[in-house]
């Protein structure tokens, strides 16, 4: 079998150096500090004075650009492309009244209540181990991860990427607080879709997925329309930690390769097929091994589910070669291109960085609309 199509081969997890876990340093994460300089610390105290979102409903994605630049060693392209990004940031929204231990639960799932949100997070990170109030809170905040679109646990996965690599210096503590109080405004859970037959591998089980039935209207009511879902055997039936990191892996590789052929069902969303989970891959060894497993089943259905809601009707189309560049090569093309999607598929697809992948990246590249 074509190895790269069998996305659920065993993955090599390491010695578990630095993690804690039990798994080596996860794809993406650098072995030292990346950006030693303090540019991204800079960028993102700049950026923390704007809000989540703009236009009441779309989503500020410069703190997660500017991580995924400085993770692969461009820090030095930071600044630029924040002043390149700046027309789309808003001012940092009003609170309302502050969240607390006691009255979270009426909180949970209020947008407005966003600024309230960021606000409680900032005053539990400053008062206990940012692990500990990421375990804590993960498992009440996974069932919504659709809220935002899945953008706010992909904040959350860049977030601890970089405090996984790094000292937690002020800025990127604050950046998972905003990352975490924009899940908890965001947050959105749905009900379990009705089972499908499915597959055994990551890659047959997204190609099983059905498309819904109308592919219009927003994030909201395509999430409305998905209701059955293939099983995928190996989210189903892993029981072990180390099996769902390795079948998380399987999964953000399988979505990042479908991308390349499937990408211009809507060349925007459907990269959250493969970054959402990649996100949860992230955040996995700063977490406790046993939200592991939930955590994959959690992902698998997100990605699926944005499969169901933003796949081709027209069928695939073939990927571009990507003719020997580097992954460093592409990357450059992302940044050039600007557009902060593209930069965070590419960020995704050098964590596996095969043929596929960087074709993958390229068709993002082709299909997207540059940052202007």
């Amino acid at each position: 079998m074509d190895r790269d199509r069998d996305s659920d081969a065993e993955t090599d997890m390491g010695t578990g150096a630095g993690t804690g876990t039990g798994v080596g340093i996860p794809p993406g994460v650098a072995a030292a500090d990346p950006d030693p300089t303090g540019v991204l610390d800079e960028a993102l105290e700049q950026l923390h004075a704007a809000g989540p979102e703009r236009l009441g409903r779309l989503t500020n994605h410069a703190p997660m650009a500017v991580e995924a630049l400085a993770a692969r060693g461009l820090a030095g392209s930071v600044h630029r492309w924040v002043d390149r990004y700046a027309p789309r940031l808003e001012d940092f929204p009003a609170p309302v009244a502050p969240v607390t231990a006691a009255n979270w639960h009426e909180a949970l799932g209020e947008p407005r209540r966003a600024a309230d949100w960021i606000g409680f997070f900032a005053r539990e990170l400053a008062a206990r181990p940012w692990r500990d109030v990421l375990a804590e809170w993960w498992p009440r905040l996974l069932p919504g991860l659709y809220g935002g679109s899945t953008h706010p646990v992909i904040r959350v996965g860049h977030a601890v990427r970089t405090l996984l690599a790094s000292d937690p210096t002020a800025p990127r503590l604050a950046e998972l607080g905003h990352g975490l109080g924009y899940w908890a405004a965001r947050h959105r859970p749905v009900a379990e879709p009705a089972p499908l037959p499915g597959a055994a591998a990551a890659a047959d089980a997204l190609a099983a997925v059905p498309p819904i039935d109308r592919q219009d209207g927003g994030f909201p009511d395509r999430l409305a329309r998905v209701d059955r879902l293939p099983v995928w055997a190996a989210a189903a039936g892993a029981t072990a930690p180390e099996e769902a990191y390795g079948h998380l892996t399987a999964l953000v590789k399988a979505a990042t390769h479908r991308y390349a052929s499937h990408g211009h069902g809507d060349e925007t969303m459907l990269v959250h097929a493969a970054t959402a989970p990649n996100a949860v891959l992230r955040a996995l060894p700063a977490l406790p091994r046993a939200l592991w497993v939930p955590s994959l089943r959690a992902a698998w259905t997100a990605s699926a589910a944005v499969t169901a809601m933003y796949s081709p009707t027209t069928g695939i189309e073939p990927a571009p070669a990507a003719d020997g560049l580097t992954g460093e090569e592409v990357f450059a093309l992302a940044l050039a291109h600007g557009d902060e999607h593209v930069i965070k598929f590419t960020d995704t697809a050098l964590d596996f960085p095969d043929p596929r992948s960087l074709a993958a990246a390229l068709r993002a590249i082709e299909l997207s609309t540059p940052l202007t």
